[in-house]
């Protein structure tokens, strides 16, 4: 198994005039799962969009390393290549375009070494369709096009799977889930980070947590790292909630 790094170093991001992470840092390494939690309007989703590259958040200080490479000086595609899978709060649909046809493309760009086989391929994404309960026809259905936001989730957990990343963010990837689906996907999430790879999930709540023992919980307050620990903190959280932390800034509708 591969021993790869992600290292978020004292990172500030800005939106418009309006300052919203606060010198975040966080080293996430190959195997390991981080919950990063905290109330609406902390950063958590700025963090996300800021390590993939949305060109509305503006880096004003840090680092965003990926086994040492600086990922601020790379492209969105060229951050993928790299290995990097961040599942959003709101999927993208783009209506027309085959959900198998982007996977090839994605896969390949991402492995570009290893020879693809196309019907294994296809198999295995059939597969991993009943691994999540979805029949075999979203196989040929635009990307997210008309999906429910329940099954949007499992599509991009499907994703994380079949891509094989190196680094996993996913920015509330329970919400929308019942509780059968929440279940699956957290085993999905565990059999990614068995296969290897470094996640980062991002929540509000305890409750994926009931499925998933994250190694390390943080605890992001108005743009600021207030608490890290291990996976008992989020217990902690639960019980105590984010009123806690009172003295750190809450910026509301920064995400």
């Amino acid at each position: 198994m591969s021993s790869d790094i992600l290292e978020i170093k004292n990172l500030n991001v800005s939106v418009g005039q309006k300052e919203i992470l606060k010198g975040v840092s966080m080293t996430v390494r190959s195997g390991e799962i981080h919950a990063l939690m905290g109330p609406n309007g902390t950063g958590k989703s700025t963090l996300a969009q800021t390590v993939m590259g949305n060109p509305k958040y503006k880096v004003t200080g840090g680092e965003i390393l990926l086994n040492g490479k600086n990922l601020l000086e790379l492209q969105i595609y060229e951050r993928a290549r790299e290995g990097l899978f961040v599942a959003f709060q709101e999927p993208v649909s783009v209506q027309g375009l085959r959900f198998i046809n982007y996977l090839r493309t994605a896969y390949t760009s991402l492995h570009p070494n290893e020879r693809l086989e196309y019907k294994k391929f296809v198999d295995e994404v059939k597969e991993l369709l009943a691994y999540f309960g979805l029949d075999d026809s979203f196989i040929d259905r635009g990307l997210n096009d008309g999906l429910s936001g329940g099954e949007k989730k499992r599509m991009e957990a499907l994703q994380m799977l079949i891509l094989k990343p190196k680094f996993i963010i996913l920015d509330e990837i329970d919400s929308g889930l019942d509780v059968d689906a929440l279940r699956v996907v957290s085993r999905a999430i565990s059999r990614a980070r068995d296969n290897g790879a470094g996640v980062i999930i991002i929540t509000h709540y305890q409750r994926i947590l009931e499925h998933i023992k994250p190694d390390y919980v943080h605890v992001l307050i108005g743009g600021k790292i207030a608490e890290s620990g291990g996976g008992e903190l989020a217990k902690i959280i639960e019980e105590r909630g984010y009123e806690y932390y009172k003295g750190g800034e809450i910026d509301a509708k920064v995400e």
